[in-house]
């Protein structure tokens, strides 16, 4: 005990200082700005600019606002399809890959990779691509496209959630309830799944916001009627800042937030109770 209240009154070095407050200029670099905006989201001047009171009349305005709502119902629409196809494309994809026996080793790298691209390249160029592909099938331009976008860049990040998480998997599991006269896939539905459920939930939950979220490949992709949120703040914002425009930015912060805090939070219980179980 002597020994710990000596090591724990020993000096901080001067780097360890240096690094914390280069952290913290780091972190305040980047999220000032944002509390910022929250702040005078709730500002009573107009122009947004100057502190003169206390209001929420800029939430009402903006609930008001049968454009910005339709533009709102959009994301939500288009951010739940892709979150239902990323995640079924995403852990069908793991299982396969994890399971692919049947294929040589050289195969089963490549189409991981293949599948990790949509990851990797610009949006700007996957948006280009993608409108280039949708115009020589002679697709209209609408839900139906920005959705097929969104998942080719969604669904890999749930792939590599769900494949992680099979990297652990103790293959007795499965063996067990086929010894016990399940079938594969019943032992898929009852035992795999289960298992992977923290994994499926997080590649969900980041799904959800980076569709939400996304713009760049969704210029390019959308038509008309299918105008999605981060379009309409946009073009707003082009046009000059107002409280409205900061009210509908703390809500879409909010929102996008949300998904990421949820599944932190998930995983950390998760592994809490893995921890009290082997205890």
């Amino acid at each position: 005990m002597a020994a710990v209240a000596i090591a724990s009154r020993q000096p901080v070095p001067n780097r360890h200082r240096v690094l914390a407050l280069w952290a913290a200029a780091v972190f305040a670099f980047l999220y000032l700005p944002v509390v910022l905006l929250m702040g005078f989201s709730f500002n009573d001047a107009s122009l947004g600019v100057r502190w003169t009171g206390f209001t929420l009349r800029w939430y009402g305005r903006l609930f008001d606002d049968a454009v910005l709502m339709e533009a709102l119902r959009n994301s939500l629409v288009i951010a739940a399809a892709v979150t239902m196809l990323s995640t079924v494309l995403g852990t069908a994809g793991a299982w396969l890959l994890h399971r692919d026996r049947l294929l040589p080793r050289v195969v089963g790298a490549s189409l991981y990779a293949g599948i990790l691209v949509p990851m990797l390249v610009p949006e700007v160029l996957m948006g280009v691509s993608l409108l280039l592909w949708f115009v020589f099938l002679h697709v209209p331009l609408g839900f139906g496209t920005v959705i097929a976008a969104h998942t080719t860049f969604c669904f890999p990040f749930v792939l590599v959630a769900v494949r992680a998480r099979l990297a652990g998997l103790d293959p007795s599991l499965e063996e067990a309830a086929l010894d016990l006269g399940a079938t594969p896939a019943r032992a898929f539905a009852l035992v795999i799944v289960p298992y992977l459920l923290p994994a499926i939930i997080s590649g969900a939950l980041l799904s959800f916001t980076l569709s939400l979220d996304e713009y760049i490949v969704t210029v390019f992709t959308n038509g008309p009627g299918s105008q999605t949120l981060p379009q309409k703040i946009f073009g707003l914002a082009k046009i000059g800042l107002s409280p409205q425009l900061n009210a509908l930015s703390t809500l879409f912060l909010l929102g996008t937030a949300a998904p990421a805090l949820a599944a932190e939070l998930l995983g950390r219980r998760r592994t809490a109770a893995i921890k009290a179980a082997t205890g």
